[in-house]
């Protein structure tokens, strides 16, 4: 990896730090090439201080160390974006990240979805919501309409029209998710039961 740390007169190239696992951006720091070379040599994420003037290890007062997952440099070879697991709050104000944001996994849509999902079961009227009238229902109408669903994945997967074994793929996930929030759990759950598996 080339690194042009000669672009500006100080040095130093920005580094973006991003949690590993949840892609959350944590911070921002600057990295002269002393700095960079540290980082690698220990896998503790280390800075050049601006305001210390020296080079600095984010977590060695607080103990709140950035562990080294990986490095990338930009196509300008001028920026780094520096993959971390980070060892408690990451910001000196006590918060996850610098921009005083919770540090968790985010599916997307998907996590959208479950927000979505959440609020219709707490204040929606079951007769005008499908999802609140799920819950009403009880855990055996939920489970039987994913039993139902994933019927309905396995026949249109046999045949060739993809259109509709997408369509029966998307209610069966969207049931799934209905499911797992009657049941106390949401896709999160589920992830660490797979990340788990994986070691």
């Amino acid at each position: 990896m080339t690194i042009n740390f000669n672009k500006y007169e100080n040095g130093l190239v920005p580094a973006i730090i991003q949690d590993y696992s949840t892609k959350t951006v944590l911070m921002l720091g600057y990295m002269n090439q002393e700095a960079y070379y540290k980082t690698q040599e220990t896998n503790h994420v280390t800075f050049f201080s601006r305001s210390k003037n020296r080079l600095w290890t984010k977590g060695e007062s607080s103990g709140n160390f950035l562990e080294l997952i990986n490095m990338k440099v930009d196509c300008d070879q001028d920026a780094l974006l520096i993959s971390v697991n980070p060892k408690g709050p990451t910001c000196h104000t006590g918060s996850d990240s610098c921009w005083n944001e919770t540090n968790s996994s985010n599916y997307g849509f998907i996590s959208e979805l479950e927000r979505v999902i959440a609020d219709r079961r707490e204040n929606q009227n079951e007769e005008s919501s499908y999802v609140a009238s799920l819950f009403k229902g009880g855990i055996n109408k939920i489970a039987q309409k994913v039993g139902e669903e994933a019927v309905e994945v396995v026949i249109e997967a046999k045949d060739e029209n993809d259109t509709l074994f997408l369509n029966e793929s998307a209610d069966l996930l969207f049931h799934y998710l209905i499911l797992l929030q009657a049941k106390g759990f949401t896709i999160k759950d589920v992830e660490a039961i797979l990340k788990a598996r994986q070691k």
